[in-house]
């Protein structure tokens, strides 16, 4: 993984002083409230329903042994002993005293690790597949391309002030594991006929009040311009997007409304940029540079290709074991890039337990499986879970079971019970409804892995609110929280897609019905379930089986299981 230089590392410690100076000033009065809400939200610190919030950012979701193990310390004596993995793969306390904050921020600097633009009108975290620079199916390893993006957004002054938020992912796969075309920019690692390396650009996607999948604004852009073409993008937007409503702020609504122009207008600014800008072309990628970054992602020295001698399994291991451990290999193992190496995703989905919530123990034990097993290194996924990226075969079975002792080798990945959820309005300030609870109850529900084996793979996303933080449009089976006179009442969507395998064309699911009521929703989940169980053809998946059948067997079946709802329904609507 990337390797801080000295000049990287002093800039996270002296931006770290500056925030203390800040709240420090803050605390004393003499730095009002209004003035240091944008210094504080530029740094990752919100201040939420119960208390602040802090997000951590975590570039293109990789992380070492020894920065998880900090956000453990973090974790146990700063907040209430625990974490959330986010679905941009960013890292999120909800319980840290805003005067303890910038110690938080000290101990982030140590590790390399800080807030910089996780909130705010800017550029925030650049995301990833989660087996960036290891997947099987990679074309080309989009990590250092991720670490100069991240370089170059970070405090870029012209970008600090956008009429809204602005997201940018980076695939370099066959298999959209991204959701690039649900970014503000999507960006796809590609080879011309020549061979050549280059991006195919996409714009204008985004979730919330309008879901819109991004649109393709150039099909190859040579990767040594590749910052030039954003910059003309992020100008465009910068200079047309509306900053009168923020509810059509976003750059999706600016390349719906001008189509074509926005395009032309793009590509005019790029071409400007070259030829009139004063030292426009220093914002060519060298190559020198890129060799640079390129060095810090090298596998470590003790990945080595081999034949693997088996998976680790004694001869002598129960039948039980072996059932077990054969459908965790199923589920969670993948593929890898390095022949006698494995992919590792470890579930932290689990009854009792919010979707994405990792204990400090649990990151402590993470920690150790990554020293132990994968090099010391570990990424945060989009389906918020976590994943070793360099484990031996032979250690698979040793490895299944360290993290069966710490909780977290549910065979579940990719499963219903492996679900999305925002922390919803137990936390979140912005939010209408409660996540939590119904990501619960339906993990309790579906608790035999009999059942969801037969099931099989479903993409299920909770939101609390329009803001989609948990991803509701992209699911397969989305759920999202609204208000309706102070109650909390839940829209079902089906059909929805975040452009992976499961689904590889992105699309927003639709809404099955007026709003349900919170008591009803894993009713209808079931219902819902049990539709597709009985109209789904051999071998056909859930996503599969609603294209097919269309939505109006299982609106009905959602509609028969109305209760508090049945009578007014169309009320709720």
């Amino acid at each position: 993984m990337y390797q801080y230089t000295e000049f990287d590392k002093q800039f996270v410690r002296q931006r770290a002083a500056q925030f203390r100076d800040q709240l420090e000033r803050n605390l004393a009065g003499k730095l009002g409230d209004d003035e240091f809400r944008p210094l504080r939200l530029q740094n990752g610190w919100y201040v939420q329903r119960h208390a602040p919030m802090l997000r951590v950012a975590v570039p293109y979701g990789e992380l070492s042994s020894t920065q998880l193990r900090q956000l453990a310390r973090i974790a146990r004596e700063f907040d209430r002993g625990y974490a959330h993995f986010t679905t941009r793969q960013n890292v999120q306390y909800n319980w840290i005293p805003l005067s303890r904050s910038a110690d938080v921020m000290d101990l982030l600097a140590e590790v390399n690790m800080h807030g910089i633009q996780t909130s705010g009108n800017c550029i925030r975290n650049i995301t990833a597949d989660a087996m960036v620079g290891v997947a099987e199916d990679e074309i080309i390893d989009a990590r250092p391309y991720c670490e100069v993006l991240r370089q170059w957004s970070t405090l870029h002054p012209e970008f600090a002030f956008l009429p809204r938020k602005f997201k940018i992912a980076v695939s370099g796969a066959k298999e959209d594991r991204a959701a690039i075309y649900w970014h503000d920019i999507g960006l796809q690692l590609v080879k011309n006929d020549a061979g050549e390396v280059g991006f195919k650009v996409i714009v204008g996607g985004g979730m919330g009040r309008t879901p819109i999948t991004g649109s393709v604004i150039n099909s190859f852009v040579p990767w040594q311009q590749i910052l030039v073409y954003i910059e003309a993008i992020v100008r465009v937007y910068n200079r047309y997007g509306r900053r009168d409503n923020m509810y059509k702020a976003r750059i999706k609504i600016l390349v719906k409304a001008e189509g074509q122009k926005f395009f032309d207008q793009v590509n005019a600014e790029f071409e400007a940029i070259l030829s009139r800008d004063l030292d426009g072309a220093a914002h060519l990628i060298p190559q020198a540079e890129f060799d640079r970054v390129n060095a810090g992602f090298v596998y470590p020295a003790s990945v080595q290709a081999h034949t693997p001698a088996g998976n680790g399994l004694p001869s002598d291991a129960s039948e039980q074991d072996k059932t077990q451990f054969g459908k965790w290999l199923e589920r969670n193992v993948r593929g890898h890039k390095v022949q006698g190496y494995k992919n590792v995703h470890l579930s932290v989905k689990r009854v009792g337990q919010a979707p994405g919530d990792v204990t400090d123990q649990q990151m402590d034990a993470i920690a150790d499986m990554a020293d132990r097993f994968s090099c010391g290194e570990l990424r945060v996924t989009h389906d918020q879970n976590a994943l070793l990226p360099f484990v031996r075969e032979e250690d698979l079975f040793a490895l299944w079971q360290a993290a069966k002792a710490a909780t977290l080798a549910s065979a579940n990945i990719g499963l219903l019970s492996d679900m999305i959820a925002c922390p919803g309005g137990d936390f979140c300030a912005l939010a209408n409804a409660r996540s939590i609870p119904i990501a619960n109850e339906l993990i309790e529900r579906y608790q035999s892995l009999d059942e969801l084996y037969d099931i099989g793979e479903i993409d299920l996303h909770i939101s609390g609110c329009i803001n989609s933080c948990g991803h509701h449009h992209t699911g397969h089976i989305g759920i999202l929280g609204v208000d309706k006179d102070g109650t909390e009442w839940y829209q079902v969507t089906l059909g929805g897609s975040d452009g992976s395998d499961h689904a590889p064309t992105s699309a927003a699911g639709k809404v099955i019905g007026p709003s349900f009521a919170a008591d009803e929703v894993s009713d209808v989940i079931e219902a819902v379930i049990e539709t597709y169980k009985d109209q789904r053809a051999a071998n056909e998946k859930f996503i599969d089986t609603v294209q097919r059948i269309g939505l109006d067997p299982f609106k009905a079946a959602a509609n028969a299981v109305r209760r508090s709802t049945a009578k007014d329904s169309a009320k709720a609507a």
